[in-house]
């Protein structure tokens, strides 16, 4: 692959933008049997760049030329650059990829979430392997967030739906089981909607809480061959753990992921935090704004993360609505209630102070 890069010498454009400011670049990709898995169905994926980073992308055989703001010329080569080491390197490319992508090279400059973790301005990005599939970080608190699964024993991942924080646990796990760095991989969520009608459910145990398991099931099937997860299942290497059954067990050896953690209550979460055996890791994830307790409880993973904030070896990672890797609807959708929650505090907060 070669790059030339020059700046533009014509006049000022009409957006006022001085001719130093305006880039182009031009990318040629040595191997054409990538070129079109690079550029999409209908060149889909230089359209999306153009798109999301403002630039023009002009595909010709086997070169791209783009032409822009400089600095956003800049970072649509990052993104070129970056799926087409991916292509090289064997891996599949699909639009999220690209958006990934794109998400990264937007932020590469900004710190990560976790400032002791790495610096600023890499491009190199986390990911997950399995045999199965290789998952590479779409944001940089994703980034973070795998990082700190390597590097601490305790790992909390919280906010919004849909930003792949219990995806990635999971992902996380199953790479270490399947490369025998851990013997159990432990999965847990609390059943509120439930409640005590859940031993009312027909099935076992594993039948009855199966359908709040179902994220992190779907999860274990992407990056594990269907066999292997059931081989696993039936030996108890794969285990499905009810909150509730946890009591006075010590997890060693073992990844342990607790789901929808914000439904936990105080005594829950102490309860689940110490079960924590040697050679293990636990990986907590929710989301603190849908807590579905009954009114005027506390919710565990709220307790948790104010009192564990400035404990050794624990580590919270928060993503956000722009960390939101479903359909960008999903972005604004998170965002619309976070503003409606946040007017409805400052309201309330004014009630308040009116009334004093």
């Amino acid at each position: 692959m070669s790059t030339d890069i020059s700046d533009a010498t014509s006049g000022g454009s009409g957006n006022g933008a001085h001719a130093s400011d305006l880039g182009h670049i031009v990318l040629a990709f040595d191997d054409n049997r990538l070129v079109g898995l690079l550029f999409g169905e209908f060149d889909q994926n230089l359209a999306m760049i153009e798109q999301k980073i403002g630039v023009d992308v002009i595909a010709r055989g086997n070169k791209v030329t783009i032409k822009g703001d400089g600095d956003a010329c800049e970072q649509a080569r990052h993104v070129l650059e970056s799926l087409y080491q991916r292509l090289l390197s064997g891996e599949d490319l699909v639009p999220g990829d690209v958006d990934g992508a794109v998400r990264v090279a937007a932020q590469s400059a900004a710190q990560l979430s976790l400032p002791t973790l790495e610096t600023k301005n890499r491009q190199s990005m986390a990911q997950i392997s399995t045999r199965r599939k290789t998952l590479i970080a779409r944001s940089t608190t994703q980034d973070a967030y795998i990082r700190a699964m390597d590097r601490v024993e305790m790992i909390f991942g919280v906010g919004p739906a849909g930003t792949g924080k219990t995806y990635l646990a999971v992902a996380y796990a199953a790479a270490l089981l399947e490369r025998g760095e851990i013997s159990r991989l432990i999965l847990s969520r609390p059943a509120v909607e439930a409640g005590e009608r859940l031993g009312f459910l027909p099935g076992d145990m594993k039948e009855k809480v199966d359908p709040y398991l179902r994220p992190l099931y779907d999860a274990l099937y992407d990056m594990m061959s269907p066999e292997k997860v059931d081989r696993g299942l039936q030996s108890g290497m794969i285990e499905i753990a009810p909150l509730a059954f946890m009591r006075g067990r010590t997890l060693s050896d073992a990844v342990v992921i607790l789901d929808e953690a914000q439904n936990t209550t105080s005594m829950q979460m102490k309860m689940f935090l110490t079960r924590l055996g040697e050679g293990s890791k636990m990986i907590i994830t929710g989301d603190p704004s849908q807590v579905d307790l009954p009114p005027g409880q506390t919710s565990g993973l709220r307790e948790a993360l104010a009192l564990l904030k400035d404990v050794e070896g624990v580590a919270q990672v928060r993503f956000r609505d722009q960390d939101v890797v479903r359909h960008e609807l999903v972005a604004r959708i998170v965002r619309a209630y976070d503003e409606a929650g946040r007017q409805k505090a400052e309201a309330k907060a004014s009630r308040v102070t009116e009334a004093d």
